[in-house]
């Protein structure tokens, strides 16, 4: 009998600089989409030291091999720049936000502040009879809060998808 190994499919965060110009997320979400990997989150930003260069964070699930030939094809692309694994350097710092519309009122609109107050959340916006809430943190804090919020009232969710930084002095 043949066993066959399977590795299991983990979370990355990898984050790009790429040339900022324009197609090159179409390129690069059509890489994912040609192979078919599967993109998780999707940031982007052209706020760097440099004009011409724009970053980009993408959450991806997949086998530690099929991460490496993820990154290889990356790496290829020619307005890609540099390839970052976050995950496999190490500690890294990740945050998103979500605005949270409640809606509610009597107990479940007591619930619903009390909740925010224990996640940090703030009111942005206010009406007799909803909430929107700004929360920010880790995918876990803000799947926790959803949760949380569902048996209270959620009616609308919107999210930033994530963005992440390496800790410490290097820089991508």
């Amino acid at each position: 009998m043949m066993h066959i190994r399977t590795e299991a499919a983990e979370r990355h965060t990898l984050s790009l600089t790429v040339a900022n110009e324009p197609g090159i997320l179409a390129r690069i979400a059509g890489m994912f989409a040609g192979r078919g990997y599967n993109i998780e989150s999707l940031t982007v930003s052209d706020v760097t030291e440099d004009e011409a260069i724009s970053r980009i964070t993408i959450v991806t699930k997949a086998a530690p091999e099929m991460i490496e030939q993820i990154m290889a094809q990356l790496d290829r692309l020619p307005p890609v720049h540099r390839v970052r694994d976050l995950t496999a350097q190490g500690p890294h710092v990740e945050r998103e936000l979500a605005l949270v519309k409640v809606a509610g009122a009597g107990d479940h609109r007591i619930e619903a502040l009390r909740l925010a107050e224990v996640y940090r959340a703030r009111v942005v916006d206010a009406t007799t009879s909803s909430f929107v809430f700004e929360v920010t943190g880790g995918t876990e804090k803000i799947d926790k809060f959803l949760e949380l919020m569902r048996e209270v009232g959620l009616i609308e969710v919107a999210r930033t998808g994530i963005a992440a930084i390496a800790r410490g002095h290097e820089v991508i």
